[in-house]
């Protein structure tokens, strides 16, 4: 089995070597017979020193100059040769307890995909609750958090990978996708809960309770219009770092 692994960044350069020196700990500590990988980092036309870190650390840099994370996870996944994909962010630490539990779920043979439950440091207290709300959704609806999404690649390419008129939440569309083509062909989704990814509380430390609040609504209320449209989605897109 040959598992790619797929990284989106846009000016990462503080935190892609972290990102990638847990998943090379990680890939050590899984090694087993039959199984290869390789890693993908996707430039998202950075301006920092991410790509150069990321070749830095062996991984494979694919370019991808319009600013979109599913655009980016796309153009990763067209280059990879895995028979399954696993997404992670940038920002997210992959922990071998839980590589080993998706290498488990790919062994199996009884899943299309999977995502994981997120762990963040220091959050305030909204900002834990809304991670909480956000966690027993995720497992109610099985729906993957963005920050990490596996799946099979052939899945992935029938079901046409993550929707580009998306700038955030694409990840909910797949998991429903992939959910839709698991069925047919007898395999679940499942959302992993026994060790959490690991993922940075930044955009907390950036942004208000006020900023994200507003953020949260205008997904809320207008859905489908923000979600489209880069300029509503500033927690995402304005470039903080």
């Amino acid at each position: 089995m040959h598992l790619s692994i797929i990284i989106p960044a846009f000016n990462e350069e503080r935190l892609i070597e972290d990102c990638l020196q847990s998943i090379s700990i990680s890939l050590a500590k899984n090694c087993k017979a039959g199984f290869t990988s390789e890693i993908i980092v996707v430039d998202n036309n950075s301006t920092d020193k991410t790509a150069d870190l990321a070749r830095k650390a062996g991984a494979k840099v694919v370019f991808e100059p319009i600013n979109q994370i599913g655009r980016a996870r796309n153009a990763g996944a067209a280059e990879a040769t895995g028979d399954w994909l696993l997404f992670v962010d940038a920002d997210s630490i992959l922990n071998p307890e839980l590589l080993d539990d998706i290498l488990r779920v790919i062994e199996d043979g009884k899943s299309v995909g999977c995502g994981s439950t997120i762990r963040m440091q220091g959050l305030p207290w909204w900002a834990n609750w809304t991670l909480k709300l956000w966690t027993g959704t995720s497992i109610l609806f099985r729906w993957a958090a963005g920050a990490l999404v596996v799946c099979r690649s052939d899945a992935f390419r029938d079901v046409g990978g993550f929707d580009q008129e998306l700038y955030a939440a694409d990840e909910v569309t797949l998991s429903q996708q992939l959910k839709k083509w698991g069925r047919q062909r007898g395999l679940q989704f499942v959302i992993l809960t026994k060790h959490p990814l690991e993922s940075s509380p930044r955009k907390i430390l950036l942004y208000s309770r006020r900023e994200i609040t507003a953020q949260i609504l205008r997904v809320i209320l207008h859905p489908r219009r923000t979600l489209q449209d880069k300029k509503r989605l500033s927690v995402w897109y304005d470039g903080r770092r």
